[in-house]
């Protein structure tokens, strides 16, 4: 612990929140970015420091990601994408500086949490998610899809609608048995599928810099202000539940290797949304879905340790990178890691809670500085979100290609908003895509065939029960909010 607690760790430990949060903010240059352009930096490092420098990174990240999808309707890394559903609404409405206090917030609860976990129990989540084959994993991606009645309600045709385009994007490149490839148009670059973080930048920053740029401004309307940045007692017992129960699902799909924050972010949104006594808000400003969303995306971080330490099995793809940093510094992951260098263990434990505490200042005191961008002339904000847009999807595999994707990706999205589609589903259907083939067609190999292994193992049963329960009651929700309007109509007529 003395070499935790000295000014030097601590020192880099600041600087690297500080650099994950920008690396985060920057559309494009996700959490996995930013930590494997690190790691040859951490050569000369202790283990310890250079192990927390780069975990520093990932939590910054994580927490940097909500303020471009806040501000300007960018997610700044792929698990920031529901963030936009009431960030960027709260920001319209002149509450960009509370929006920004409530994730943060949000975010240290479901870091702290998942951290928490971690030293508790890390053991015992780890043996859960061993339980998980490719039947559960089918099945938590159907119940992942069956959220695009939730996130739908109010145009649920147009919903399915998009989350089946997400699907045949992510169909995009080389069959995951086969490695026959499809829809490739004979087109290299495509082979890996079509680049999920520029399809991403596409349909929802630069598609909305289209739509806004195709707008008529209202002369009447003035630029959003970014108002008070705390947030009140009443608006605390809003968030403070909604994060508790997001930090659970954060911290159990987190532990869940290959699954990530940013289906973490829509099941919880999902979750608080069904919990919620005030659904009409969520999508325009809600402090509840915005908690939910960014709790759930920053519990991940202290989840995805869970395997990544105890079984040596990468969580997410920022793990993944940390398996080669551990590897590089002569600390091999596993159950033997707990007896050979316990010291070292506690150490990374201690310091990735103090890394979550320590982005509750730093971005309570930014948030007000981070809420002028929104303050831009629009002539002057839309081309910088363009050029950003640009250089984030360049910036992936340095290629001109991403950034045609990037662009057809944004076309796309503006005439997907001009005519109500919703953004979403299409989202959700190609984050869950591949996941969803690729398990489908696994499980169906190891059963030869026969459907009855998502209904004989316990889990998966349960999942997909969970999902069909989910569609069921979206389904009866849009069918009563429809009632009033036509009876509203009737009674005009």
């Amino acid at each position: 612990m003395e070499q935790l607690l000295n000014v030097y760790t601590m020192g880099l430990l600041v600087a690297s929140l500080v650099a994950g949060i920008l690396i985060g903010a920057l559309p494009g240059l996700t959490a996995t970015m930013g930590v494997a352009l690190l790691v040859p930096l951490t050569f000369w490092l202790e283990p310890l420091p250079a192990l927390l420098t780069l975990m520093g990174v990932y939590v910054g990240a994580m927490y940097g990601g909500a303020i471009p999808a806040i501000l300007v309707r960018a997610p700044g890394t792929p698990a920031a994408a529901a963030t936009t559903l009431d960030g960027y609404p709260l920001a319209q409405q002149g509450k960009a500086g509370l929006a920004m206090s409530v994730s943060c917030i949000a975010g240290v609860i479901g870091g702290v949490f998942s951290t928490g976990v971690l030293i508790l129990g890390a053991p015992t989540v780890a043996k859960f998610s061993l339980a998980f084959g490719p039947a559960e994993y089918f099945a938590l991606a159907i119940f992942g899809l069956s959220l695009i009645a939730s996130l739908s309600e109010r145009a649920l045709l147009k919903g399915w609608l998009m989350g089946a385009l997400g699907l045949l994007i992510a169909m995009i490149g080389l069959d995951p048995i086969t490695a026959i490839p499809r829809f490739t148009m004979g087109q290299p670059e495509l082979l890996e599928g079509a680049a999920f973080v520029p399809v991403l930048i596409g349909l929802f920053a630069l598609g909305e810099a289209f739509y806004q740029a195709s707008m008529k401004p209202k002369p009447q309307a003035s630029t959003p202000g970014w108002g008070r940045s705390l947030p009140t007692k009443e608006e605390m017992k809003q968030i403070v539940p909604a994060s508790l129960h997001s930090s659970v699902s954060g911290t159990v799909i987190g532990a869940l290797p290959g699954v990530g924050g940013d289906i973490a972010s829509f099941v919880a949104y999902d979750h608080a949304k069904k919990l919620s006594k005030d659904k009409q808000a969520f999508g325009n400003g809600s402090l509840e879905g915005l908690a939910a969303a960014e709790c759930a995306n920053n519990a991940v971080t202290g989840g995805a340790m869970i395997p990544l330490l105890t079984l040596g099995i990468p969580g997410d793809s920022v793990t993944a990178v940390l398996v080669g940093a551990l590897m590089i510094h002569n600390v091999k992951p596993g159950p033997e890691l707990f007896q050979k260098q316990p010291e070292l263990v506690h150490a990374l434990f201690w310091g990735l809670m103090i890394a979550n505490l320590l982005i509750l200042p730093i971005g309570l005191l930014g948030a007000k500085g981070f809420a002028q961008i929104i303050r831009i002339p629009r002539h002057y904000l839309l081309p910088l979100i363009v050029s950003l847009c640009v250089i984030g999807a360049y910036a992936m595999n340095n290629s001109l290609f991403d950034v045609g994707v990037m662009m057809t990706a944004g076309l796309l999205g503006w005439c997907l908003k001009r005519y109500g589609f919703p953004l979403s589903p299409l989202a959700l259907g190609l984050i869950l895509g591949r996941m969803t083939e690729e398990n489908l067609r696994r499980a169906l190999i190891l059963s030869e065939g026969s459907p009855l292994i998502f209904i004989t193992r316990p889990i998966a049963l349960g999942l997909l029960t969970a999902a069909l329960v989910s569609v069921i009651y979206a389904a009866i929700r849009a069918r009563k909010s429809r009632l009033p309007a036509q009876e509203n109509n009737l009674t005009t007529e």
